[in-house]
């Protein structure tokens, strides 16, 4: 396992945040929340949520499996709504962009870790497990699953293309975003919920790119991460597009990378805590 790495905190030119100057956020609740972003995944989004259900369950951490439906026009929308209460789905409307699903959900989510993945699961989830208890023992504040490092492992058969961009896009950002967390497009990584407050509160970016984008935020706020090594068991068919998603994504890097080169970064909004309800001080009891 890679050592935790802290970083220097650069000094900030602050931008004024879209969010606003303040922001109300419901308390802390339970333990984990897991984010699933989705955009029609209704044909693979039940066998995801069962097998981290089960998971989870097995486990025996207090938590919550948030759905982050990213303006779906199939029935993705509806898949939680028997799962019971630990599970729900946050209905983003129009569509707008995985970067843009994940950074509402996070500001929505109320566990002491948030973590998130993809909705074709394609990590063993004990790496979940582990980055949450680095977490939760004060270790690092961020950890990013990577596929680059000792200990991890390709079980899955993945296609030349997808390989081949693969590396690409590792190579441009370890060039322009961070030399130290090359595999940003790995679909697991796990926040404390301050960490996850300081760099949701501050991305700006909507598409496939933004995990560069908090990369770079955590270099700038100084957060101490950790990288965990991932099992990859499967690869299904993924809503990003070689074709229509690479142009874009590359030119979000360099937007990254020049926000770095000028040391312009967005200002954090005031996060104001709601009082629990009656409802929440009677669980808690």
């Amino acid at each position: 396992m890679n050592a935790t790495v802290a970083t220097t905190k650069r000094e900030e030119q602050p931008i004024g945040n879209p969010l606003g100057p303040s922001v109300m956020l419901a308390p802390t609740n339970h333990d984990l929340t897991v984010i699933i972003p989705a955009y029609n995944e209704q044909k693979r989004l039940p066998w995801t949520l069962g097998q981290a259900i089960s998971f989870l369950d097995d486990w025996g951490v207090d938590y919550r499996v948030m759905v982050a439906d990213d303006g779906s026009d199939d029935s993705t929308a509806s898949l939680t709504h028997k799962l019971g209460p630990r599970c729900s789905t946050l209905r983003i409307i129009p569509h707008g962009g995985k970067g843009r699903a994940v950074r509402i959900a996070m500001l929505r989510a109320t566990g002491r870790v948030l973590a998130f993945t993809d909705a074709d699961l394609p990590f063993q989830l004990s790496a979940m497990r582990q980055g949450y208890e680095w977490i939760r023992a004060g270790q690092c504040d961020v950890v990013f699953g990577a596929r680059d490092i000792e200990g991890a492992e390709h079980r899955a058969r993945r296609r030349l293309a997808r390989r081949l961009a693969t590396s690409v896009f590792r190579t441009i950002v370890s060039r322009f975003v961070s030399r130290e967390v090359t595999d940003t497009q790995c679909g697991l990584k796990l926040f404390s919920r301050p960490a996850a407050l300081e760099l949701f509160g501050r991305a700006t970016i909507d598409g496939f790119a933004f995990d560069a984008e908090l990369v770079m935020l955590t270099h700038r706020l100084g957060l101490p991460f950790r990288r965990v090594p991932v099992t990859l068991v499967n690869e299904f068919a993924s809503t990003l597009s070689l074709t229509r998603n690479s142009l874009p994504m590359l030119l979000d890097v360099l937007r990254v990378w020049l926000r770095q080169r000028t040391g312009k970064i967005v200002s954090a909004p005031h996060f104001i805590y709601a009082a629990p309800s009656e409802e929440q001080d009677r669980r808690a009891a």
